[in-house]
């Protein structure tokens, strides 16, 4: 190697040993760790070459002392160091990792041209001069963009969420808050000044135990986390809502806040359950139609298998409800159903399920039942009830049922068996008179 190499030469000639120290660095940098290496690479060796132009270039004595004050020539649009400072502001970069990046270059450098050229004067030592200049001016337009930016999208940023309509705060890793917006207030009936540096526990919420653990796992876990909760607050705004959680990272990676996000769904959440209702429950009489009933009964069976205890289905029938039809219309007839499905719902228990498989057929699940008295009880009540006379019309309708009932595990182990199995009774007694009750009998069947 040539000892009178200047500089800008020494660069070019020497950029693949200069770039190896440079990116070793820069493993060490948070944001540059998440980022493609090659286009880390290449930034820096535009960097380089543009530096070991402007070296080339001639300097008069003003151009001079403006970069050794950190400022470059006016008749340029947008510098590289610019371009710089907005990329890295963009990527997340915080001020010392920008900063680093132009230490580390001109530490490879200086280091590798030292080495080089143990004597350094004359036109060797205005190179380096030239060389701490550039790189000063370019740490100087770079800072300025950077901030630039940051106060733009700073601004741009809370104008966001001003307008926004959702309310978004922000707690400190002990959950106080140290920011929230006018939604955020408006949602909780109090100023923003009163939220500020109060948790949800001081702010008396009962929802807030719960939410602090969820609270305290984002920040633990540094992974974002989506819940609901029900709470009308004194705003009288909402009844459901969605919220989520995400942690807010430091330059060194650790969690140092977390940003909340609170979404009224209420609408959405009313509108989805009218839906499953409307898709589970008979619409005339508001009972569990056959889908939620077997659900329910397989939910049961599960329950009793595992408690031991046993449970009982009942199948029901109406006796002379065609002649209620034809006699005095449907409409009569639903009205019929109607008070069948309320006088069903007082004879059991409030654990107990009553459903309308369609038509006059009713079903019933008695859970934790223990003694075969216990249901022949609740099937004569039914029974008894159900023979009470019916307001249908200008006159009164009398009407009676049929049941047929069926116990887990005694008769049958799988929902569906015990539904044909209480099925199968049903007509036994409806074979054996009507308007009484029988049991299944697995040696009669």
């Amino acid at each position: 190697m040539q000892t009178d190499m200047r500089l800008a030469d020494f660069i070019r000639a020497e950029i693949e040993p200069i770039l190896e120290n440079w990116e070793a660095f820069a493993e060490t940098l948070l944001h540059a760790s998440h980022m493609d290496k090659t286009g880390l690479r290449d930034h820096a060796r535009d960097m380089l070459l543009v530096i070991a132009d402007d070296l080339d270039t001639h300097q008069s004595d003003a151009q001079q002392h403006a970069k050794s004050e950190g400022h470059g020539p006016d008749d340029v649009e947008e510098s590289w160091a610019e371009v710089h400072g907005e990329e890295r502001q963009t990527s997340g970069f915080s001020v010392m990792e920008t900063v680093s990046e132009f230490r580390a270059l001109r530490a490879s450098v200086v280091s590798l041209w030292t080495k080089a050229h143990p004597t350094i004067a004359g036109e060797q030592l205005e190179d380096l001069t030239r060389f701490h200049e550039a790189i000063d001016q370019a740490v100087a337009e770079s800072l300025e963009q950077y901030t630039m930016v940051k106060e733009m999208e700073t601004r741009l940023f809370g104008a966001i969420l001003v307008a926004s309509p959702d309310p978004i705060y922000v707690l400190d890793i002990n959950g106080r808050f140290v920011y929230a917006n006018q939604a955020t207030a408006d949602l909780f009936a109090v100023e923003v000044s009163t939220i500020i540096g109060n948790s949800m526990l001081d702010l008396g919420f009962p929802f807030a135990p719960d939410f602090q653990r969820k609270l305290e796992k984002v920040i633990a876990n540094q992974s974002t986390y989506r819940g609901k909760l029900t709470h009308t607050f004194a705003s009288g705004q909402g009844e459901r809502f969605e919220y989520l959680l995400a942690p807010v990272l430091d330059e060194h990676g650790s969690t140092e806040a977390t940003v909340c996000i609170f979404r009224d769904i209420t609408e959405q959440a009313l509108a989805e359950e009218k839906i499953w209702h409307h898709a589970h429950h008979d619409l005339l009489t508001g009972l569990p139609n056959r889908r939620l009933f077997l659900d329910r009964l397989e939910q049961e069976v599960k329950h009793a298998r595992r408690s031991g205890l046993p449970l009982a289905v009942l199948f029901m029938d109406l006796d002379g409800f065609k002649e209620v039809n034809d006699s005095f219309g449907h409409e009569a007839g639903d009205r019929v159903l109607c008070d069948v499905a309320e006088r069903l719902g007082d004879c059991v228990r409030e654990d107990d399920t009553v459903a309308r498989l369609g038509g006059d057929e009713f079903t019933l699940i008695l859970t934790g039942i223990r003694q075969r008295n216990d249901v022949e009880r609740v099937a004569q009540s039914i029974i008894d009830s159900l023979a009470m006379p019916f307001e249908a019309g200008p006159q009164a309708v009398r009407i009676s049922a049929s049941i047929g009932i069926a116990f887990y595990p005694r008769d049958e182990s799988s929902p569906v068996a015990l539904v044909e199995a209480a099925d199968k009774a049903m007509y036994k007694a409806k074979k054996s008179g009507s308007n009484q009750m029988y049991f299944y009998n697995t040696t009669s069947h």
